[in-house]
């Protein structure tokens, strides 16, 4: 299965889109039904070439009687109901449409809710990251797979920031990259300790976090700062996880039990953020998606990691990276493509149809015929 990425702006008002995007030789398009803020380019739409989404949104008719105490918002660059227009364009291409869904990222609801987003050691909040050990937070994503499912009727779901999200952050003018808070550090900081978090955690973990922080440590690795609380702490984080995922599961089989679900995960029981932390597999999905973003070397191996995890029926998808730093070279990326089949990969994730230049698009297309 080949799997091009969109959004929904990238289809309405764009007559040529859908038959553009199958040209590519896809068979599916993961297309945005709920997703954070961004500034996208749109290279090929005959309205505009820039598009300002200052916000989350969600692509389908917000039904005030569907949700709790958390409420998504509504788009106001493209109709409310883009995600129906755009999947309505991609199916009479002849495509399949799963409906990407983004999860705990959401500023628009971290902002209105700051007593449900991640707290850092030193207190401080990150607006962009709903903290699923709240009940509200975990209430909202079972409400928002299920109007995907009921609105949206998708041939597949794909989970997006399935689990806690951290410091990482590719904020309006981030302003963070001179801290050198890379690698353990950047991981602790990633550590919650909001109302709900901070009484899971060992004694003393939070002084652990600060004094590492604020020495610039030169730490190794999580166990290294941590020392004996580091498996206590870590399962934390994975079975927050754990619980989210279960939940969503539980509503999608319920309401459209045929639906497969797709998973953006990694084996690295300490990552946050778009990618799941998923140190031990998970039975109730169809597909787990690893990303390759990164050193190829380095990606390939984390694909054959998740391919260990299948179980019988299960697939493994690479999520490639079409845009720079990758270049735009059809040999190139077809020898990527090669090395993550050979690591497990039987799904390629292709990120972004909306977004790739005419000479990007026209490299992904003859990698994808090789």
């Amino acid at each position: 299965m080949k799997v091009a990425y969109a959004y929904p702006w990238d289809l309405v008002g764009d007559p040529a889109a859908a038959e553009r995007i199958a040209g590519l030789g896809v068979e599916a398009v993961a297309l945005a039904a709920s997703y954070h803020a961004t500034r996208a380019a749109t290279p090929y739409h005959p309205a505009h070439r820039v598009l300002e989404v200052p916000h989350s949104a969600f692509y389908l008719p917000v039904r005030p009687e569907a949700w709790g105490t958390l409420v998504p918002a509504s788009p106001t660059w493209t109709p409310p109901d883009a995600y129906l227009r755009a999947r309505d364009t991609l199916t009479a291409a002849g495509l399949k449409v799963l409906a990407w869904t983004v999860l705990t990222h959401n500023s628009h609801l971290g902002t209105a809710h700051p007593d449900l987003v991640t707290r850092n050691a030193f207190g401080d909040r990150y607006s962009h990251a709903l903290c699923p050990a709240h009940p509200d937070v975990v209430d909202y994503c079972e409400r928002l797979v299920r109007e995907i499912l009921t609105l949206g009727e998708p041939d597949g779901l794909v989970l997006e920031s399935c689990g806690p999200a951290g410091f990482p952050h590719q904020n309006t003018h981030e302003k963070t990259a001179g801290a050198d808070w890379t690698g353990v550090l950047a991981d602790l900081l990633s550590l919650c300790f909001c109302t709900a978090c901070a009484p899971r955690h060992p004694e003393g973990v939070r002084r652990l976090v600060e004094q590492a922080v604020d020495e610039a440590a030169p730490l190794a690795s999580m166990a290294e700062a941590l020392g004996e609380s580091a498996e206590a702490v870590r399962a934390v984080r994975v079975e927050l996880s754990a619980h989210l995922r279960a939940r969503l599961i539980a509503v999608a089989r319920e309401v459209a039990p045929g639906t497969p679900i797709t998973l953006h995960a990694t084996p690295d029981p300490w990552a946050t953020g778009a990618f799941a932390a998923l140190p031990y597999g998970e039975a109730g999905v169809d597909v787990l998606v690893g990303n390759c973003w990164g050193d190829p070397a380095g990606d390939a191996e984390r694909l054959a990691r998740l391919a260990a995890m299948t179980q019988p029926g299960q697939r493994v998808g690479a999520y490639v990276l079409a845009l720079p730093p990758r270049p735009a070279d059809a040999a190139v990326l077809a020898e990527q493509l090669a090395a993550y089949a050979k690591a497990g990969a039987t799904e390629f994730h292709l990120y972004h149809a909306g977004l790739a230049s005419p000479a990007r698009l026209a490299a992904l297309r003859e990698a994808l015929s090789r």
